[in-house]
């Protein structure tokens, strides 16, 4: 008998698994792991759920890929959500933006697959029937969507029912749950031939800041006095700015009410909340939000110098809009 070889450390026992017998269901006593192997095993799942995860995401193919104009339209939405950001007018994720792109659906858009469960609008609206739009996502970051617009935001088909609908790419981000005043106004645009294809919501600061002073929310008060800050912004914002009187954020009420004030006016103050733009593209609706604030940050910083802004008289104003063939 040679010499006996030195003992190793010792291991974690292997634990044998008894196979059932077919007629017999599993005991799940029999199956004893050590702590060790439940780690590794924990790990080796996920390692493999991660690479299916990154193997799924590069085999996806965007909706934007070789659909040039769509891809600008959606790159202009997404400069307008950096625009927003950066002027302090979307804290978290405060603001919607919502884009009729129903022109740049070829064929084979029109075939893709639903990626969601069908989705109530909670009104049948008959002038959006196979229209398709860009919503940005509930919950999500304008300077998040400035970055990443289709991981933040969703592109959606109107059902041939006209009251539902689904998201076909490029992710189940689910629309905002103020979806429906949005396509509410965009049904009226439609409506009306009036050309408009995109809706903004945001919180300019100084504006919203003028809509807590009441002497100011009288029909077509706020109007004037931004009109006559600057003659830009009678001449980009010849409509002037609805006012709407303070309504629960999100309510039907204040969808009625906003509905109401866009058959008069391009931009709409919802009182201590925030503005409702409506243009012919999100660019459109942006810029007639952007000179509206700068007249209220005109008139605000006149006012921190301690006097009274004089602004353009009733005829200066009159004069351009002669000059201008403007509508008011």
């Amino acid at each position: 008998m040679g010499p006996m070889r030195p003992m190793g450390p010792m291991r974690p026992m292997k634990t044998t698994v008894a196979l059932p017998c077919p007629k017999r269901p599993l005991d799940a006593s029999q199956i004893s792991l050590t702590k060790n192997q439940i780690v590794r095993l924990s790990k080796g799942i996920l390692k493999y759920l991660c690479i299916a995860l990154e193997n799924n995401r590069k085999e996806m193919k965007s909706i934007l890929e070789g659909r040039p104009a769509l891809k600008a339209e959606i790159e202009k939405i997404a400069e307008v959500a950096g625009y927003l950001w950066q002027n302090g007018w979307a804290e978290r994720n405060g603001g919607n933006i919502t884009v009729n792109i129903t022109e740049y659906a070829d064929d084979e858009l029109r075939q893709l697959p639903a990626i969601s469960d069908v989705k109530q609008i909670g009104i049948t609206l008959p002038a959006l029937k196979g229209c398709y739009f860009y919503c940005k996502g509930t919950g999500k970051r304008m300077r998040d969507l400035a970055r990443w617009p289709m991981q933040n935001g969703s592109v959606i088909r109107i059902l041939d029912d006209c009251a539902s609908y689904v998201i076909i790419a490029d992710e189940a981000v689910m629309p905002t749950s103020e979806l429906p005043s949005h396509l509410i106004v965009h049904a009226k645009q439609i409506e009306k031939g009036t050309g408009y294809k995109a809706t903004v919501h945001t919180h300019p600061i100084e504006l919203v800041a003028m809509s807590h002073n009441r002497e100011f929310l009288g029909k077509d008060v706020l109007t004037r006095i931004l009109w006559s800050m600057i003659p830009e912004t009678k001449a980009f914002c010849p409509l002037g700015l609805g006012i709407v009187p303070y309504t629960l954020p999100g309510s039907n009420e204040l969808a009625e009410a906003t509905l109401k004030e866009l058959e008069d006016y391009d931009v709409v103050m919802w009182e201590k909340h925030g503005v409702f733009a409506k243009g012919t593209d999100v660019m459109d609706a942006f810029d007639q939000i952007d000179v509206l604030s700068k007249s209220a940050k005109i008139y605000i910083d006149a006012r921190c110098m301690g006097f009274e802004p004089e602004g353009m008289s009733d005829e200066q104003m009159a004069e351009m809009t002669r000059a201008f063939n403007l509508p008011r």
